[in-house]
């Protein structure tokens, strides 16, 4: 019989007054495996930091509740803390050292030592690493794991799948782990590799080991987990058994959040766009973390297009690619027209604008005043706001112009400021997104690349950038490709949404399709047509 291993209790938790977990609750047996689900967002990483004494967790207030780890409190203020109770983590992202070998990464911080006449004499100084020790500990880790990856190989060497799997090795070398936090840990793993991974589940629910699985890939829920909890913009919305579950239950769970298509986002149905304006075939964007693997698309004049993913799949790198701020290849058209790629200056040419999903760090000038920021793009690329007949780049720029357009801008949208010197820095987050809005849709594009516009934003603000969004393209006519991790947010504004999942398309939806189909498609399974 099972017994408890670890509760958390009303967890909650705010960053700058969002509250990202609310009332969270959730517990873990010896030898259970416990699946975590939930769009991105919904707080699981955050839960996950706040029992692994994240230092994000405490820089920022720390949080509310209680954890209870084998039967004693525990409120851990670093993951040096965490681990020392027996909590290990294989991150999504690698925290291996690539110069180092296979072993070496395994035993770090762990390292076998012997001391020798002069280490007995003079201290741990002069111990040296117990070589054979370390490779022989590494050799059974990994032989656990099925695999019989060469312990002295160099990790930058080694494939994707064999760097997950020496990270899975480290923690099941820990001889007091009981505890094991797995974040997407099957994101890059063949299928043939996954059900490796399935086996070493299996030997640590044998030694009583309790795993906190975090995943996007339901059929993997089904395949070998005890129990899940799906978590929903912070709380917990279910807690079911794993036997006896179906996709369609689960996906219906993970996406499921009422909806209204927004009475400004309905178009009649004689204007539905029809003629592609955009046709992309075979796009590869080398995105780290959001690689793009020849998407076929095609992108209807005048429409609003979602594209929605979980995160590492590929959505983010489409807008990134077509603006050629990442190596791509493939073949685009506008119009009939070829696109140059790799070339932000020729995408600029072609109509199209970019709203990045960082806007603080490729959005904006954030040490210039508001008006410099509104009109930085038209004086670089279109060369307005210049005084006539005279010289020089930046010192002919008629400054009466450029804050007249800086007070339109702030009419327009509803840009909250003390005026148009105000630094960018300075701007709340919602209003620092408006000017990065307001700035694109000043060149007048063609095509705005709209990526991740309400992230980060509150309800009221992300309400008025999504009434942006409809009323350019309405008014302007104008093509937007809407990239968002909210899927909520875009089926109230888009006419259709592509579902990015592998780096490819895996199909496009009506804004109106059920919960159910959406689910599938982001976690990678087929729709019945």
């Amino acid at each position: 019989m099972r017994t408890g291993l670890l509760t958390m209790e009303h967890i909650t938790k705010q960053y700058y007054g969002n509250k990202v977990l609310d009332d969270v609750c959730l517990s873990l047996q010896a030898g259970q495996v416990r699946a975590l689900i939930g769009e991105n967002g919904a707080g699981k990483s955050t839960l996950m930091n706040v029992l692994f004494g994240m230092p994000v967790i405490w820089s920022t207030g720390g949080y509310e509740g209680t954890i209870t780890l084998k039967g004693s409190p525990a409120r851990f203020r670093s993951p040096r803390e965490a681990m020392a109770a027996g909590i290990g983590m294989v991150h999504q992202e690698f925290m291996l050292i690539p110069g180092f070998r296979a072993c070496e990464n395994i035993k770090l911080n762990r390292e076998p030592v012997h001391a020798g006449p002069l280490g007995r004499l003079l201290g741990p100084s002069l111990q040296f690493l117990d070589l054979p020790r370390m490779s022989s500990d590494a050799t059974e880790a990994l032989s656990s794991l099925g695999l019989s990856i060469d312990d002295w190989a160099p990790v930058s060497g080694l494939p994707v799948g064999h760097k997950q799997f020496v990270e899975i090795a480290r923690e099941i070398d820990k001889r007091d782990l009981s505890v094991l936090v797995m974040d997407e840990p099957t994101a890059v793993l063949t299928e043939n590799e996954a059900a490796v991974l399935v086996e070493a589940l299996r030997l640590l629910q044998s030694k009583g080991i309790g795993v906190l699985f975090i995943t996007h890939r339901l059929g993997e829920v089904l395949g070998f987990a005890d129990q899940v909890t799906v978590l929903r913009d912070g709380r917990v919305v279910a807690d079911i058994p794993a036997p006896g579950a179906d996709l369609e239950t689960l996906a219906s769970l993970l996406v499921g959040r009422p909806f209204s298509r927004s009475e400004h986002a309905r178009r009649p149905e004689a204007s539905t766009p029809a003629r592609p304006l955009l046709v992309i075939r075979g796009l590869d964007v080398a995105m780290s973390g959001e690689r793009v693997k020849g998407i076929d698309l095609d992108v209807m004049e005048g429409e609003i297009l979602g594209i929605a993913g979980l995160a590492g799949q590929g959505k983010a790198g489409i807008a990134n690619g077509l603006m050629g701020l990442f190596p791509t290849s493939g073949h685009v058209t506008k119009g009939g027209e070829p696109v140059k790629l790799n070339d932000p200056l020729a995408s600029l040419d072609a109509g199209f604008a970019f709203l990045s999903e960082d806007r603080r760090g490729a959005g904006l000038l954030l040490d210039e005043s508001l008006e410099v920021n509104l009109a930085f793009s038209l004086i670089v690329y279109k060369k307005a706001f210049r005084l006539p007949g005279a010289p020089g780049r930046f010192g002919a720029i008629d400054w009466r112009q450029v804050r007249t357009h800086c007070r339109q801008m702030v009419s327009d949208l509803d840009i909250r400021c003390t005026g148009p010197g105000q630094r960018a820095r300075t701007l709340s987050g919602g209003n620092q997104q408006k000017a990065c809005f307001a700035r694109a849709i000043s060149l007048d594009p063609d095509v705005l690349l709209a990526s991740e516009p309400t992230r980060g934003i509150d309800v009221g603000a992300r309400e008025r950038i999504l009434h942006l969004v409809v009323q350019v393209n309405r008014e302007r006519r104008t093509t937007v490709i809407l990239t968002s991790s909210d899927l909520g947010e875009l089926r109230q504004v888009c006419d259709r949404i592509a579902i990015v999942y592998a780096g490819r398309v895996a199909g496009i939806l009506p804004p109106d399709a059920p919960d159910s189909q959406y689910g599938l498609l982001m976690s990678g399974k087929e729709v019945a047509r």
